[in-house]
């Protein structure tokens, strides 16, 4: 529970963090957040580019602004609120829940992950790091719903 509790609030922090950069940027093109060590290690540069909002994919589909194309950010604070809170819940629903929401949140990682490294050729400290707080949870997930699918056929 500590761990999750723990891996819940980076992962919000972050999350916030990202929000913060991205609105700092769009109020002013010349802001620099603290996680932009260089040209090719710039957070405020991934945020703000279209890849930063609905995934990139929300875009293509229904326009870049339309309502559903949030921050990945915001996605984030609701992702790691529903983990946290959820977490807390016992039963192989909410364990079925908190293992779907975490695929998905990996296979989100790992999209962005690749249009990172071969789209935007940049290194994101804060992607990154939601990256492995999303493969940590994950496993934790995993863990979880495996232990009480094997109480169930105990």
């Amino acid at each position: 529970m500590a761990a999750r509790a723990a891996l819940c609030l980076a992962g919000a922090a972050l999350s916030l963090y990202a929000l913060h950069v991205e609105r700092a940027r769009a109020r002013d093109p010349s802001y620099r957040a603290a996680c932009d060590l260089g040209p090719a290690v710039s957070c405020t540069r991934v945020f703000a580019s279209r890849w930063g909002r609905g995934l990139g994919l929300v875009e293509v589909v229904a326009g870049r602004d339309s309502v559903a194309n949030v921050p990945n950010g915001a996605i984030g604070v609701v992702f790691y609120l529903l983990q946290g809170l959820l977490g807390a819940v016992p039963g192989r629903v909410t364990a079925a829940a908190l293992l779907g929401t975490s695929v998905a949140s990996a296979m989100a990682s790992l999209w962005l992950a690749g249009v990172l490294a071969f789209g935007l050729r940049d290194f994101c400290l804060v992607c990154i790091t939601t990256y492995v707080l999303n493969g940590l949870l994950l496993a934790l997930n995993w863990r979880r719903w495996r232990r009480l699918r094997r109480l169930k056929t105990a």
